[in-house]
Parts: structure tokens; sequence; C-alpha cells
């Protein structure tokens, strides 16, 4: 049964949401205070929180810088604010889906089942390891040749995507999809400043790319020299 836990001022929005959620099969916890869910999600055993921004004890966007810090578990930010700016703060400060008020219950269970799936699709046990790359995603540590990697988080969560699909094209759009969080585009030169970092990184370059090879018109892929 997938845990949630929603991290929400208004009681009467929080009891609804909690209500919802389990009558979907969701076991759910929450709470009213900002600092009450960082210490919940610091314990850890959660598979999404649910995050609104206006909370009455610390600001909810620092929640998020705090909760991120200590945790990779998915967080939703339910937010009043819609503009352009604003949601891209949220994605670029840790968030990974976000809902706009007023919202319903079968949107953000939407949401939620989402990003299970996402997860759930990309569990697996160690690390990925392609050549003298391994990439560990539970403990966030990329090694090359023995070395461990200095990586930025989005840089890490490029290279690990990638890793995961292991010798299959990957697109621009769905990188900046699913990495970056921009359903709806965005610009082509965010994944090709990331794709140069990351190759400097492992030594190569584009003109003599070993593992991060580009397939032109089609995308990026992760691959062994030697395959």
């Amino acid at each position: 049964m997938p845990s949630v836990l929603i991290v929400e001022d208004d009681a009467a929005i929080r009891q609804g949401l909690a209500k919802f959620l389990a009558a979907a099969g969701h076991s759910v916890e929450s709470l009213a205070s900002g600092m009450d869910g960082v210490q919940r999600a610091a314990e850890g055993e959660l598979d999404v929180v649910v995050l609104d921004l206006g909370l009455p004890d610390i600001d909810g966007g620092q929640v998020l810088k705090m909760i991120r810090a200590v945790s990779t578990v998915p967080i939703i930010v339910a937010t009043a604010r819609d503009e352009e700016h604003e949601i891209v703060r949220i994605l670029r400060d840790g968030a990974d889906d976000y809902v706009v008020k007023p919202f319903s219950g079968a949107q953000l269970l939407a949401r939620i089942e989402a990003i299970i799936r996402r997860t759930s699709a990309g569990a697996h046990q160690g690390p990925y390891v392609v050549g003298e790359l391994s990439v560990d995603v539970e403990k966030r540590v990329a090694e090359f040749a023995g070395q461990t990697l200095d990586l930025t988080r989005k840089e890490f969560d490029f290279l690990a995507y990638l890793a995961k699909r292991d010798g299959v094209v990957v697109s621009k759009r769905e990188l900046l999809a699913e990495v970056w969080r921009q359903p709806y585009g965005g610009a082509d030169k965010t994944v090709d400043v990331h794709l140069s970092v990351l190759r400097r990184k492992l030594g190569e370059t584009a003109a003599e790319s070993r593992y991060l090879q580009t397939v032109h018109g089609v995308g990026i892929k992760l691959v062994a020299p030697d395959s």
C-alpha cells in the first residue's frame, strides 16, 4: 500500500485529501506544520510527500529544501501561484511535481499514481554499471574508474536517468520532462550544457565520445565503450 504524507495547515483540506486518498487505497499520514513534515520525511518509508507552501511555522519553500536535503522521497508541491517563474523555482528547488490551488482530490491522486509508477519502474537493486561508470541512485553516488564524480544534483539526475536506460536513445524532450520537469518543453541548450559538463567529467568530448553518445536528430544514449 503506497504511503503518502500530507503537510497542510488547513484542517478541512488536510482531512478531505486524507480521506480521499485513503479511500483510493493509500496509507495516509497528515501533519499541519512544516518542521513536523521535515522530521517525518527524514524518518523515511514514504512513497510521496504532498507539501503545501503556505504553512504557519516556516515558509513551504524552505521546507521543500530541508526535506530534499535529508530525503529523496518524491515531493508534490501545492501552490496558489501558477506563474511560470514560480513553478520553475519550485521544480529547481527539488519538487518532482506540482498542483495549483484549487485542485481536486482526483487530480492529486492521478499525479501521485504517476510518480509511484515512475519510481516503481525504476526500482533496481544496487548501482547501475556501464563500463567503468557506476551510478548508485539510492546513495546518490556516481563513480568513474574507481573515483567519485563531483556532480551537481541535476548532473547526477541526468546521468542516472541515462544509466537506467543503458544503451537506449533518450530524446531531449524526454530528458527535459523527466529530469528537469518541463513537460511542455524547454530550451535544448539546458540539456546540451549539462551534457557537455558530464562529458568533461568523464574525460571525453563531443568529437571523441565514449560513453555519452549523441544520435543526431534523435537523442542521447549512455553506452559502455566496448558495446
